[in-house]
C-alpha cells in the first residue's frame, strides 16, 4: 500500500512509536521558528532545560508580534530573544524583517523536512511541501534540545483541485471554500494533502496561502506536493539546492476525499465571527464597510500586493474607508518599492504598515465601535480586532481592495479583465536583517529585563482532587477567549502574573478573581474547546490560576498538549450531556485520578453539589499520563534526564 506524502515524511523522520493512525509517534525536527509573543516563554523553558546549544538543523527567532513599543515591555523581550539566540545557536530575525511565516517559506523552509513552531500557522510552510506544525512553546523548546515532537498519527483527508481559477478569484477563496466544507472542526487529528491537475495553475505563496489557513479547520498540518512549481520558487529564491521531488503516491490511502472545481469558485468571505462561517461575496454586496486591512501571514505576498495595487492604481479609497496595507516581509516591501507599484498604494490613500502582523493580532488598527471591517487575515474572532462590537469579515486581497474603493462589499468579479502576473525569475534577496548566531556561546550575555517572570510550574498529581466549579464555557471557546491578544495584553506576555487578570477576560471578567479567591477549580467547556492560537499562555495562565483540569465535550490539538505540558489534565465527557448537569459553583471530586491516570482507565468524577457521578476519559497516551503525574513536561523531563 502507498504513502501519502505526511506518511512519506514522518516515516522518515519517525524515531519512536509507531505509523499507525491514531497511535503516538516520536518524530525528529529538522526545523524550528518562535515569534516574539511566544518566544520568550519558549527559550526560559529551553534555558531551564540545560542545553548549551540548539541540535536542529536550524531554528530562527522572529521578531513580528509585539513591534508595537508604547513602554520597555516590548523591547526588552526582543533584546532577551536576540542574546538568548546569539548565545544558544538561533538565527535571529530582526523586527522589520518581516512575518515569521512569509520569511521562514522565502528563505529556509525546504520540501520533505520537518518544522515545528511556536505559532498556529506554521503549517504554512506546507506550501513548499514541508510536515510543518504548530506547537506549544514548550515543545518548542525540546525539539531544540535535540528532543523528538510527540504526536498522534494523523488521518489523511485529500483534496483535488481541477480546472483554473477565474479571474480576480484567488487562493483565499479555496481555502474559504474548504472551510465551508470542512468547518473549523473539520481538521481535527487530520492532514490535509492537496493534488489533482489544478495545483499546478498555483505558484507556492498561493499555496501557502492554503496551508496557512488549514490551521482555522484544526489540522495537524497541511501540504502540497514539492513539484516544478516548487522548483520555481526555490530557484527564484536562490536556493534550488533545497529542491526534492515530493508526491503522494498513486495507491495512498486516504480516510476522506473531496474535489473541488476551481473554474467554479467565486470570491468568498468568512462572515462574523468564525472562518467557517462562508458565503458567496455575491450575497453580500452592498454591505457599508468602515475599515479593509490588507496582509498578515496569510495575504502579504508578492503577488498579492501586485493584485492589490492593480486595483488601486489610479483610483482613490473611498472616504469612508481606512486602508491598511501591512506587507509579508522587506523582501515583499522591497521589490513593490523597486518596481513601482509601493507608490501606487500610497497614491491610492492606503495607510502602509511595517513588515509585521499588526492589526491581525489586535496590534493596532482596531475598527471604530460596531465597524465593519474587511480582512485578509485568517481568523475573526470576536474581539480579536481589538473592537469587541466590531463585525470582521475574512476575504481576499482582490475583493478587499476593490471595496475599499467601493465603500461597501463588493464582488472584484465586476473588474473585468485581470492584468497578468508572472512571477519573478529571481526574487530580491538580502537576509542583513538575519542575525546568526554567535560561534562562542560562553562570551554572550543573556539580558532580561524587569518585565520577563518566571513561569509557572505544576505540582505532581495527587491521589485526588476536590474544587469548584470556576469557569462554564460553550462550544469553539479559542485561546483568545482564553488568554486575550492585542497591544494592551500582548507586552506582558513574559509576565504571567499580570497577564492573569486578563484571563477570560471576554467570556467572565470576574473569572480571574473568583480563581484566585479559590485558590483551585475546574473549567468546564463545550465543543473544540481551545481553538486558535498555539499560544501556550492560554495553558500557563490557568496553571498560575490554580485551574487543576479542564472537563469538556472536545479539545483542539494544539491546545489538549499545552494543557499536558502545563500538567492541566485534559478530560472529555463519555456522554456529552452530562455537561449539562454541571453549573459554575459546584464542588466536583475527582477521588481516584491518580490511579486512574496510571491505569489508562475511565475517570469516575462525583458532583458532591447535585449528588451525582459522571463518567470521564482522555485520550491520554502513556507519555502523557507520566507527563501529568509528573505535575507537566519540565518536571517529566527533569526526572526522565535525572
Amino acid at each position: 500500500m502507498g504513502k501519502t506524502i505526511a506518511e512519506k515524511i514522518i516515516s522518515s523522520h519517525i524515531v519512536g512509536g509507531t505509523l499507525v493512525k491514531g497511535e503516538s509517534a516520536a518524530i525528529r525536527i529538522d526545523q524550528t521558528l518562535t515569534q516574539d509573543a511566544t518566544g520568550t516563554m519558549a527559550y526560559l523553558q529551553f534555558e531551564a532545560l540545560g542545553v548549551p546549544r540548539v541540535k536542529t538543523e536550524r531554528s530562527v527567532a522572529y521578531i513580528d508580534h509585539n513591534t508595537l513599543q508604547s513602554g520597555f515591555m516590548n523591547a526588552d523581550d526582543h533584546r532577551y530573544i536576540q542574546t538568548v539566540a546569539k548565545k544558544h545557536g538561533v538565527y535571529f530575525s530582526r523586527p522589520g524583517n518581516g512575518i515569521c511565516h512569509q520569511v521562514h517559506l522565502e528563505r529556509f523552509s525546504r520540501p520533505g523536512a520537518t518544522l515545528i513552531g511556536s505559532d498556529s500557522h506554521t503549517p504554512t510552510a506546507g506550501g513548499i511541501g514541508m510536515f510543518a506544525c504548530g506547537a506549544g512553546g514548550f515543545d518548542v523548546a525540546v525539539a531544540m534540545a535535540g528532543g523528538a515532537y510527540h504526536i498522534t498519527v494523523p488521518k489523511s483527508v485529500r483534496i483535488n483541485l481541477t480546472g483554473k481559477l477565474r479571474e480576480w478569484v484567488s487562493a483565499k477563496d479555496i481555502i474559504l471554500k474548504v472551510l465551508s466544507i470542512l468547518t473549523v472542526k473539520g481538521g481535527v487529528g487530520k492532514v490535509i494533502e492537496y493534488g489533482g491537475d489544478g495545483i499546478m495553475t498555483l505558484s507556492v505563496p498561493e499555496r501557502a496561502t492554503i496551508t496557512n489557513m488549514g490551521a482555522e479547520l484544526g489540522a495537524t498540518t497541511s501540504i502540497f506536493p514539492s513539484d516544478s512549481r516548487t522548483l520555481e520558487f526555490l530557484a527564484a529564491q536562490g536556493r534550488e539546492d533545497d529542491y526534492i521531488p515530493l508526491s503522494a503516491d498513486t495507491d495512498a490511502v486516504y480516510d476522506e476525499i473531496y474535489d473541488i472545481d476551481l473554474s467554479q469558485l467565486v470570491p468568498m468571505a468568512a462572515c462574523p465571527h468564525s472562518p467557517d462561517s462562508v458565503k458567496p461575496v455575491s450575497e453580500l454586496k452592498g454591505i457599508k464597510i468602515n475599515q479593509v486591512c490588507i496582509g498578515s501571514c496569510t495575504n502579504a505576498s508578492l503577488l498579492d500586493l501586485t493584485r492589490t495595487a492593480d486595483i488601486l492604481k489610479g483610483n482613490t479609497v473611498h472616504p469612508d474607508v481606512s486602508l491598511s496595507i501591512s506587507p509579508g516581509s522587506k523582501q515583499v516591501v522591497g521589490m513593490m518599492a523597486d518596481s513601482g507599484r509601493l507608490g501606487e498604494l500610497i497614491e491610492s490613500g492606503a495607510r502602509i504598515l511595517e513588515n509585521a502582523c499588526g492589526p491581525c493580532i489586535g496590534m493596532g488598527l482596531s475598527p471604530n465601535s460596531a465597524g465593519v471591517s474587511l480582512r485578509t487575515f485568517n481568523r475573526n474572532f470576536i474581539g480579536r480586532s481589538g473592537t469587541a462590537d466590531a463585525e470582521v469579515y475574512l476575504v481576499s486581497p482582490e475583493t478587499a481592495a476593490y471595496s475599499a474603493i467601493m465603500g461597501s462589499i463588493s464582488d472584484p468579479t465586476e473588474l473585468g479583465k485581470m492584468p497578468s502576473f508572472t512571477m519573478p525569475q529571481r526574487f530580491k534577496v538580502n537576509d542583513n536583517m538575519i542575525v546568526p548566531p554567535a560561534g562562542q556561546s560562553e562570551d554572550v550575555e543573556v539580558i532580561k529585563g524587569p518585565n520577563i517572570k518566571p513561569f509557572p510550574t505544576g505540582q505532581p498529581l495527587p491521589q485526588s482532587i476536590t474544587a469548584d466549579v470556576l469557569l462554564k464555557t460553550g462550544d469553539n471557546i479559542t485561546t483568545d477567549h482564553i488568554m486575550p491578544a492585542g497591544s494592551k495584553i500582548l507586552p506582558y506576555r513574559s509576565n504571567i502574573p499580570h497577564l492573569s487578570q486578563y484571563c477570560f477576560e471576554v467570556c467572565d471578567a470576574a473569572f480571574p478573581q473568583r480563581a484566585k479567591d479559590a485558590g483551585k477549580g475546574f473549567i468546564i467547556g463545550g465543543v473544540n474547546y481551545g481553538q486558535g492560537s498555539s499560544r501556550e499562555h492560554a495553558a500557563l495562565v490557568p496553571l498560575y490560576l490554580g485551574v487543576k483540569a479542564v472537563i469538556a465535550k472536545s479539545f483542539a490539538r494544539i491546545h489538549a498538549a499545552n494543557l499536558v505540558n502545563a500538567g492541566i489534565l485534559p478530560l472529555t465527557f463519555v456522554n456529552p450531556d452530562d455537561y449539562n448537569n454541571i453549573e459554575l459553583g459546584d464542588q466536583l471530586e475527582l477521588g481516584n485520578i491518580l490511579s486512574e491516570i496510571k491505569n489508562g482507565s475511565e475517570i469516575t468524577m462525583r458532583n458532591t453539589t447535585k449528588n451525582t457521578c459522571i463518567t470521564l476519559t482522555s485520550s491520554l497516551g502513556e507519555r502523557d499520563r507520566e507527563i501529568i503525574i509528573a505535575g507537566g513536561a519540565l518536571n517529566y523531563i527533569r526526572e526522565t534526564l535525572g
